[in-house]
């Protein structure tokens, strides 16, 4: 299989768990990598594999300008930085809806931005956007975090278009469940959203459910999405999309097949009494 020639890639979102993992996976596989992240110290072991640690915050043009002054003229761009805030659409206030907006999509957008004119004056390179199946099919109580994931995934389609006469690929990974530490923050979020609302007994049954299924071992490893990011980056013609991990490809079909309302009931099924009395027994 024929391989890219790019060198130089840029990771953001590095400082732990998927992002930390692919940083290390690409130095070792022989590119020149920045990992970039708000905490610089966590991602001092990464030194010891070739990896550049950079400051990076994705809400902040000037934060975004100074990364790549380091970085310089950078091939492949994984926008891997995110995260979830869980909660009922009417609860989740909305400057937090926003920052969720900003960090899933416009930061993505910027550093965007910021490294296409030099990828196109060079004639290649490659934007791979971390997107979730949370991007396909809406999720209960994930609402603020599915709307950032459905406009990542529209962003990145519009811009693989855009990009196509430049020689620069678009890429989307959309993980399904994969156990890290993202799963148990979601649901505190959640827990702590509902609280005294409406949606109280139905926001902590869920919240229980999805700290038992983050605790258990029936969800995949972050290995399996490093492996996608590197397939990715390394494959000379790479897929539009990856969906790596246990109901990435399941949950896109289901939710493509089934009636609405059926989709609808199953996903409720997450904050359903029975459900939780049967995790707490796990």
């Amino acid at each position: 299989m024929r391989k890219s020639t790019f060198k130089r890639v840029l990771i953001t979102g590095a400082s732990s768990g998927i992002g930390f993992d692919a940083a290390r996976a690409l130095a070792q596989a022989g590119y020149e990598v920045f990992a970039a992240a708000r905490r610089v110290a966590l991602m001092e072991p990464l030194r010891e594999f070739g990896v550049t640690p950079v400051k990076l915050d994705v809400t902040s043009p000037d934060s975004i300008a100074a990364c790549l002054s380091v970085a310089g003229d950078i091939d492949v761009l994984v926008n891997n930085a995110g995260y979830g805030y869980f909660g009922p659409i009417e609860c989740v206030p909305m400057d937090e809806a926003r920052r969720q907006l900003e960090v899933n999509l416009f930061g993505l957008a910027e550093l965007c931005k910021a490294v296409l004119p030099g990828m196109r004056v060079r004639g290649n390179g490659r934007i791979i956007n971390i997107s979730s199946v949370a991007g396909k099919a809406a999720m209960n109580f994930g609402g603020w975090y599915n709307v950032s994931k459905f406009a990542v995934e529209a962003f990145s389609d519009a811009l693989r278009i855009e990009m196509q006469p430049f020689g620069i690929s678009v890429v989307l990974i959309e993980p399904g469940t994969i156990k890290t530490a993202w799963g148990d923050i979601a649901a505190d979020h959640l827990a702590t959203c509902v609280a005294g609302s409406a949606y109280e007994d139905a926001g902590h049954r869920q919240a229980a459910v999805m700290h038992k299924g983050y605790s258990l071992n029936a969800m995949s490893a972050p290995s399996v999405v490093t492996k996608a990011i590197v397939r990715a980056v390394t494959s000379y013609r790479p897929r539009t999309r990856y969906r790596p991990g246990r109901g990435a490809t399941s949950i896109v079909f289901w939710h493509a097949v089934l009636p609405v309302r059926w989709w609808d009931a199953l996903v409720r099924q997450l904050s359903a009494p029975w459900l939780a009395r049967f995790a707490s027994r796990l």
